[in-house]
């Protein structure tokens, strides 16, 4: 082993990543960031790891019988889902608040990413929760693992909300590929500055309200054991890319409600693109429309002068059309 890692020393990168394999599980949990409401656990047995996973259950004071799960997206974690839980819970609604595993407050281990396993974790922590119907909330990357979830387990599902999802695009066919290593090369060298300019570009107009969303965000970066979560975020940027669910929403049954930020142009793997190819790709008007066509049992909601997270933008406009879309027979 010595011998392996002198002929490494030069290249702290491989180095890296031979540690990380080696370290490989290690459980990283944020710590700094309060969530909302009581954070718990339950442990999953994956590729013959233990992983646990991280979720909010939250009981509303007066019950109306319906739970209402929340999926995040690739740079959030449950705790931007705060204002929401709260009107939800106002409103009846028990709220499942995962984070996947691989953010948040959740392990991040060295395993093989897909959405079909995120969606069976859900499913896993679901039924220990005894919660047997769900509507869901699903936004950006949420968007595509909910795709899966309701392909998976349709029985299961009473609404369906998709909140400006990413995948709407096959991301592999105009985005050049990247190796793990170069992935994780980029998100090893990820800093607070970097992490704040990519969520600015989520908003027409930035406000300084937002910047917690960048503390939730990056509050794993300077952790002892950040650089495994680097390769987890390298990992599940290989499963968005490589796992499209656009060609299977013609298969979705469930009412489904799409809302969408008129201003969003979010591309994954955007920094590797030119500028025609930029323009040509992201517009969340056009796609919207083209998504509206694939699902029979959908509406559409454009909200106008909005960006990539309606629900923190617009809350009082996400509030009103989640609740009547709801509450309707």
């Amino acid at each position: 082993m010595s011998i392996l890692f002198q002929s490494l020393t030069m290249n702290k990168f491989l180095c890296t990543i031979v540690l990380l394999i080696l370290l490989s599980p290690v459980s990283v949990k944020s710590q700094s960031v309060t969530y909302p409401y009581p954070v718990h656990y339950i442990t999953l047995s994956i590729e013959r790891q233990p992983a646990k996973m991280a979720y909010m259950d939250i009981a509303p004071a007066k019950p109306n019988g319906q739970t209402v799960l929340l999926f995040h997206g690739k740079n959030f974690n449950g705790y931007y889902w705060k204002d929401v839980i709260h009107f939800l819970t106002a409103n009846g609604y028990r709220v499942v608040v995962p984070d996947q595993v691989g953010w948040g407050k959740s392990d991040k281990p060295n395993i093989h990413y897909s959405f079909h396993l995120l969606a069976y974790n859900t499913k896993k922590l679901l039924d220990s929760l005894g919660v047997k119907k769900v509507s869901v909330i699903a936004h950006s990357m949420g968007g595509m693992l909910a795709t899966r979830f309701v392909l998976m387990y349709p029985d299961m599902i009473h609404k369906l909300i998709y909140e400006n999802p990413i995948g709407l695009e096959d991301y592999k066919t105009f985005v050049p590929y990247q190796t793990i290593e170069q992935q994780y090369e980029k998100e090893v060298n990820a800093d607070y500055a970097s992490l704040k300019k990519y969520q600015q570009s989520y908003y027409p107009q930035w406000k300084p309200e937002y910047e917690q969303y960048v503390a939730a965000q990056a509050d794993v970066l300077n952790r002892p054991d950040s650089l495994q979560a680097a390769w987890a975020n390298a990992l599940t940027y290989q499963m968005i890319y490589e796992q499209p669910v656009l060609y299977e929403f013609k298969y979705v049954q469930a009412p489904t409600l799409m809302i969408i930020g008129q201003e969003d142009r979010t591309i994954v793997g955007k920094g590797l693109l030119s500028k025609e190819m930029i323009a040509k790709h992201g517009q969340y008007p056009e796609l919207g429309k083209w998504f509206h066509q694939q699902i029979k049992n959908s509406k559409l909601i454009a909200l106008q002068g909005v960006g990539h997270i309606p629900h923190i933008q617009v809350p009082a406009a996400f509030e009103k059309n989640v609740l009547q879309f709801l509450a309707e027979k």
